[in-house]
């Protein structure tokens, strides 16, 4: 069961703001660019990204309908900076068990605990 909706109001107004001078830098944070599917707008989101193999995974705590999730997932693409630099990314919504397997272990149980099994698996574009 994803994370109640006031919890990613708080998230986005106090932690985010908190932690953006970090995000993009310092892992697990980063920025997710995107475009708003209906607005055309970019935004930048930040999130927590853990490596694998060239990839990057994030546990969707609030559920694949968050509105970032979604813009990623209908543009097939989005810009992530990590570690201070910015690539591309094709996004693949996984759910399961497989899915949480992909992250590090403590975090894959406490996510497997809590319900949530979401991931947003995002695979490099080379360029």
């Amino acid at each position: 069961m994803p994370l109640p909706r006031q919890a990613a109001r708080f998230n986005r107004v106090v932690t985010n703001r908190l932690f953006a001078p970090l995000a993009g830098r310092v892992p697990p944070w980063v920025v997710v660019e995107h475009i708003g599917r209906r607005s055309g707008r970019t935004y930048r989101t930040v999130v927590w990204a853990f490596p694998r193999r060239g990839d990057l995974i994030m546990a969707l705590t609030y559920g694949p309908g968050s509105d970032w999730v979604r813009n990623v997932t209908a543009a097939g693409r989005c810009q992530v900076m990590w570690r201070g630099r910015w690539a591309s990314y094709a996004p693949e919504l996984r759910r399961g068990r497989g899915a949480l397997r992909l992250l590090p272990p403590i975090l894959r149980s406490m996510l497997g605990a809590a319900g949530i099994d979401y991931v947003l698996h995002l695979h490099r574009i080379q360029q």
